[in-house]
């Protein structure tokens, strides 16, 4: 089984906390998650999320005016420089202070960034040069009294408009000059939330956070003491040879404003405010345009694209990322996550779908390729334990502590099912049959297992014999045998459709916290507190291996800890595992920054993923630094995030009511993997972390194997073959050079006629890989015809090779079925819209003809 699985994709956290930020084009949107993040292509309607992390938690990004670099700044001001067309990082910086809002000159050769009560101008680095040190600070400004809030450039990239907490906003010069200096609007009852130029530099616009926008319109003096309203621009320096009046003050009078955002080119000013509300006004008439409640939280961040058609708003306690047309008052994007932790997933039977459960009470499903929530379900009253999907994809199974289990139709969209108990227990396991008619279900408070069919409803057994909460289910492939585990230290296996049922426990020394059966159903896994994974033969019992995972798993070090991460291995254990598809290896993963994978047979670690270099999450670090240590604890252990502000802590839904202790603080997030998927077709894992839901794929990056290369095997030689139409001789050598463009190149080479003869003499070593080559190709390739004249051969003439290694290579099977049943479903999805339309021409056809006789 290859081991060279990479990050692909970070699904179910659509925004966290910062700002959002629309390409230049204005059709995908950037948003902040975590220590990463993640693209929202609007047009194509795909999403995914960057590689490269931060250290802690992004505060603040900028993208360059021509969308080729990022500048990302995390919470304690530690800033990265990104090529986002390579996805790579460029430089790092280290700002020393937190960091509120960061933007790019419009000429892209300066970006400003707040540093407290100053502003700090640097040189943009140069793409294309390599420099020693290529952050350059051309200036500070140092004038505000307190800490600086929003930064805005003029459009020809001379002038900075600050906002501060201090009340007042001033006007700096990109090149200083000793003679002219900062000018500062003042007469402002709370902080200045942001502030704009506006009618080619002639106003200027300061929104505080109360809820007042007042207009200043710049006025000069001339030679002779007379104000005169101000011509044209010519002066470089007018912007600061003027003097500002303030002309109007307009209120909102709806809530605190939270964020804005303004656009030139249509006049138009949106404002977010803390009570989840939003609003367009017409500058400078301030004519509202519409106004719209979202959700109950506050608006932590909007932005308008540059054609001003799309709002993106973003809310960090819901976790909510909108996209909003104004004008057709419709959306173009509406994706939340989960609001409180992420328990549990399950891949459908394709690959294709994930569905996620949460202590939220949800259950969401979410595409894999998209990396979209297209259904949610919310008819769960309290926490999800566990999700599966039925073997045949078309039904999704739920269990949670409300005492329920529903089924839920994937066609329709609608909860079909709800199996209950004869007394109310909560439901902390779930397991289904293949065959999809029988779904069992541990209990957390009378352990007992209880079992349901699907098609009447009914209770049909209650399995009993378990003196703990049972925790872990799971049903045989073979679908005659089902697999308990508890916390009363045993595992038992049941053969459910028989009057003798074999219930003869498998003692092990801590609690089972999961198990899992190996694909061909001989073999059990089973993960206990202690850190171990136990495995056993189905048939006899027998115990067959056992591997001592707590060292493997072991590291970063919480807050509190008194002991170094390499010795603290108490708490660190597996609470998912998963075997592989060919059942070679098993991935397991649990309360730990790390994920871990394992050679079942040898008992050896293959490789150890770190699921996030995330150092906002508690556990991340593997050494503290004792100067920011106290007799209680860290002083990072608490979130100061959101909550630091009186009006957030306040709870405002009752009066007089009061939500704890204002001066309490929420702790800090761990780092932990809930559950841990393998997909049916092999090529990829997921995980439900901390941070949401990661997707890892296989590495298609590696070029080449070098014990099949020569020295003759060269692109150059494999196109000279080619061009010989030595037809099999240069699939081989692509194949041994395994370059996927190359590879490309021959295959689609290759006539039509030729191919049941190539195939026929293609050695079986090559089968395999041609196969899953075949089933990628059909995804994304036109030929239809010259694909499935491929596949046909394959299975025609390898049939009997595949069948005896149909374990071995059951993931690339299940492509080839997913990439046939997709050309079934868009073939006779044309069938029918011809098949209409053919009937509608016939029918004004005969029309026609009455109305002629």
């Amino acid at each position: 089984m290859k081991a060279s699985f990479k990050f692909l994709n970070l699904c179910g956290s659509v925004y966290k906390q910062g700002n959002i930020v629309f390409t230049p084009d204005g059709n995908s949107v950037f948003s902040a998650v975590g220590n990463r993040i993640s693209v929202f292509d609007l047009v194509n309607n795909k999403s995914f999320t960057f590689p490269f992390q931060n250290q802690r938690d992004i505060a603040a990004i900028a993208l360059s005016p021509d969308g080729k670099t990022l500048i990302s700044v995390d919470e304690i001001g530690k800033a990265i420089f990104v090529n986002v067309k390579k996805a790579v990082v460029l430089h790092r910086i280290n700002l020393k202070k937190p960091v509120k809002c960061v933007a790019f000159s419009p000429d892209g050769k300066y970006f400003a960034v707040t540093h407290g009560a100053h502003v700090q101008v640097w040189k943009t680095p140069n793409l294309f040069v390599r420099e020693f040190a290529p952050f350059e600070l051309h200036h500070t400004y140092r004038e505000h009294n307190d800490d600086v809030l929003s930064i805005t450039w003029s459009d020809d990239s001379r002038f900075l408009l600050s906002a501060s907490r201090d009340m007042t906003a001033r006007i700096h010069p990109l090149e200083f000059n000793q003679s002219l200096y900062p000018k500062m609007l003042s007469s402002h009852r709370d902080a200045v939330v942001s502030a704009y130029f506006a009618n080619g530099n002639k106003e200027i616009y300061t929104i505080t956070r109360d809820g007042a926008v007042v207009v200043w319109r710049g006025k000069y003096d001339d030679e002779d003491g007379e104000t005169l309203e101000i011509p044209d621009p010519e002066d470089e320096d007018f912007l600061l040879k003027n003097r500002w009046r303030l002309s109007e003050r307009y209120w909102f009078d709806l809530a605190k404003v939270v964020s804005t955002a303004y656009h030139k080119r249509t006049n138009m000013l949106v404002a977010g405010f803390s009570s989840g509300v939003f609003g367009l006004w017409e500058m400078p008439s301030f004519t509202n345009i519409h106004t719209l409640s979202i959700s109950q939280d506050k608006i932590s961040s909007l932005t308008i694209n540059p054609s001003g058609e799309w709002l993106a708003l973003g809310a960090t306690k819901l976790g909510q990322l909108l996209v909003w047309e104004w004008q057709s008052e419709s959306y173009i994007l509406k994706q939340q996550g989960h609001y409180f932790d992420m328990n549990t997933l399950s891949f459908s039977s394709d690959g294709q779908h994930i569905a996620t459960g949460g202590d939220d009470g949800k259950v969401k499903i979410w595409n894999v390729n998209s990396g979209f929530c297209f259904v949610t379900f919310s008819d769960h009253a309290s926490s999800i334990s566990s999700v599966e999907f039925a073997k045949q994809g078309q039904v999704l199974f739920t269990a949670s502590l409300d005492g329920t289990v529903r089924a839920f139709d994937l066609i329709r969209y609608r909860n079909f099912r709800t199996f209950t108990s004869p007394t109310p227990v909560q439901f902390s396991s779930l397991a289904v049959d293949p065959s999809g008619e029988v779904v069992v279900a541990g209990s957390a408070d009378s352990f007992e297992v209880f079992m349901w069919s699907v098609q009447t409803g009914k209770l049909l057994d209650v399995l009993t014999g378990h003196e703990a909460p049972v925790n872990a289910l799971a049903f045989a492939p073979t679908g005659n045998y089902l697999v308990s585990g508890s916390w009363d230290k045993t595992v038992r296996l049941w053969n459910v459709f028989t009057r003798t049922r074999n219930v003869q426990p498998f003692l092990l020394n801590a609690d089972v916290l999961c198990v899992a059966f190996r694909p061909d159903g001989l073999e059990i896994a089973a993960a206990t507190l202690d850190g171990q994974i136990t495995f056993w033969e189905t048939v006899d019992g027998r115990q067959t291996g056992l591997i001592e995972g707590r060292r493997d798993i072991s590291g970063g070090r919480m807050q509190d800890d008194r002991i170094t991460a390499a010795n603290n291995s108490v708490n660190k254990y597996f609470t998912s595992v998963a075997y592989t598809v060919d059942g070679s290896c098993v991935i397991a993963g649990g309360n730990s920054k790390y994920v871990v994978m394992y050679n079942v047979q040898e008992g050896v670690m293959l490789k150890k993923f770190q699921i996030s270099e995330n150092l906002s999450l508690d556990g991340a670090q593997d050494f503290l630094d004792y100067r920011r240590m106290k007799k209680e604890g860290g002083d990072l252990m608490y979130d100061r995030g959101d909550e630091s502000d009186l009006e957030d802590r306040r709870n405002p839904t009752l009066p007089g009511a009061q939500r704890g202790d204002l001066s309490k603080r929420r702790y800090r997030q761990d780092i932990r993997t809930k559950c841990i998927r393998f997909s049916p077709t092999g090529g990829s894992w997921a995980a439900a972390s901390t941070e949401g839901l990661l997707i890892y794929s296989l590495d298609e990056g590696i070029v080449f194997e070098p014990l099949d290369l020569d020295i003759d095997i060269t692109p150059q030689n494999i196109l000279e073959v080619l061009s010989q139409k030595e037809h099999l001789k240069a699939l081989v050598m692509a194949f041994r050079l395994n370059e996927k463009s190359l590879i490309e190149r021959v295959y689609e080479a290759i006539p039509s006629e030729d191919i049941a003869l190539l195939v026929r003499q293609l050695p079986r070593i090559y089968v395999p890989n041609l196969l899953s080559f075949v089933a990628s190709h059909a995804e994304r390739s036109p030929h239809m015809e010259f694909d499935l004249l491929w596949i046909n051969a394959l299975l025609g003439i390898h049939g009997r090779f595949l069948r005896e290694h149909s374990l071995e290579h059951a993931g690339v099977l299940r492509a080839v079925q997913k990439s046939v049943m997709d050309y079934q479903k868009n073939i006779a999805a044309l069938c029918d819209s011809n098949r209409s339309s053919i009937a509608y021409m016939m029918d004004q056809a005969k029309a026609l003809r009455l109305r002629r006789q």
